[in-house]
């Protein structure tokens, strides 16, 4: 059986963008009357797409009209580019992983802008592992919790979801790949106050992963054993 693929989140997962991302949040929403802390980012709205914060907020502070949205948007969206490109740090132990793991085929999958995730990765030194191989829920038009974004990825890159590992720190990140049907890692930096969902391998630090995807590719491979060596 061949290396399944490996589906790797990009920010939390590969990169600390979070807290960046979460000041930027704050200053952009609480400039259109959406009170809005980083805190709240990180507790409430981890990996969620930057609309359905949007309107979840509106639901419960008023509607805010379509053009302060976009050009809020606009705004907080050069901002955080610009603080990606000097400010962005890898999350401990990720390139390392990547490395470790360089013969298995892999792709970055994301909610974030597909120009999000490349000035990300270009600003750790990460862009060279993924090249093209970058899926953002903008382009596939759908986003996690959903699972179409990790099966449109898997579709592109050739595999079965049956063949794929996802790798996400964030809760919408988890369950879109487990529905998907595919196995799943979470990086689960907040033990304290996350669950990992049943189903789910927890692991707490980017350090652990190599072994635990090299121990569940065998676990895959054996499990498959039977399908191939019946001809099928």
């Amino acid at each position: 059986m061949p290396l399944p693929l490996l589906l790797f989140d990009c920010d939390g997962t590969l990169v600390d963008s979070e807290p960046l991302l979460a000041e930027e949040m704050s200053t952009g929403l609480n400039s259109v009357g959406l009170p809005f802390v980083p805190s709240d980012y990180m507790g409430e709205f981890r990996g969620s797409r930057f609309r359905n914060i949007v309107a979840q907020l509106q639901l419960r502070h008023g509607d805010v009209c379509n053009d302060q949205l976009n050009s809020m948007e606009a705004a907080m969206r050069a901002s955080l580019a610009e603080r990606l490109a000097n400010e962005l740090t890898t999350i401990p132990g990720a390139k390392e992983a990547i490395e470790q793991l360089s013969a298995y085929p892999s792709a970055v999958v994301s909610n974030g802008p597909e120009g999000k995730i490349r000035t990300a990765l270009k600003a750790t030194g990460l862009d060279g592992y993924f090249a093209e191989r970058l899926f953002s829920g903008y382009t596939a038009n759908c986003w996690k919790p959903e699972p179409c974004l990790h099966l449109y990825a898997a579709s592109i890159m050739g595999f079965n979801a049956a063949n794929c590992i996802a790798i996400d720190d964030a809760l919408v990140g988890v369950r879109a790949a487990l529905e998907a049907g595919m196995k799943v890692i979470h990086l689960n930096r907040f033990p304290d106050a996350e669950t990992t969902p049943e189903n789910a391998i927890m692991i707490s630090s980017m350090f652990q992963l190599p072994a635990v995807v090299r121990q569940l590719s065998q676990e895959m491979s054996q499990a498959a054993e039977p399908y191939y060596s019946e001809g099928k």
